[in-house]
């Protein structure tokens, strides 16, 4: 009976600290792809493609993304999202040099059926 409880607390240990590590690896951003999307996200507000969507769209916040799971190669694995009223904007370098950055695609913004986030409510 102790055998079996230490047996389980073990394997429940070792599933933790296996979920822990590959959030940390395949979720987290290192330093330097931090300071690489913050970057992106300069360079975002700067393009064209952005400058054309918040003409026509409230542009409401913007948040970068980092897939390290389904395997890109940099830069093309991190991209910059546009929340707008309407729809999200995705953002990704238009090239190898990340030179610049381009819409990519849309899909559903959460504004669209839900209220901001700020001001918080007090």
């Amino acid at each position: 009976m102790k055998k079996k409880l230490v047996l389980v607390l073990f394997i429940v240990s070792l599933g933790i600290n296996l979920f822990l590590l590959g959030d940390w690896l395949l979720f987290q951003p290192t330093a330097e792809e931090e300071i690489a999307l913050s970057e992106m996200v300069q360079k975002t507000v700067e393009s064209a493609d952005y400058h054309e969507i918040a003409s026509k769209e409230k542009v409401i916040a913007i948040d970068r993304f980092l897939e390290k799971s389904k395997g890109g190669t940099f830069p093309y694995n991190f991209t910059v999202n546009v929340y707008t009223d309407t729809q999200t904007h995705i953002f990704a370098c238009s090239d190898a040099t990340c030179s610049a950055m381009k819409s990519v695609g849309t899909m559903y913004s959460i504004y669209k059926d839900e209220d901001r986030r700020l001001p918080f409510d007090q």
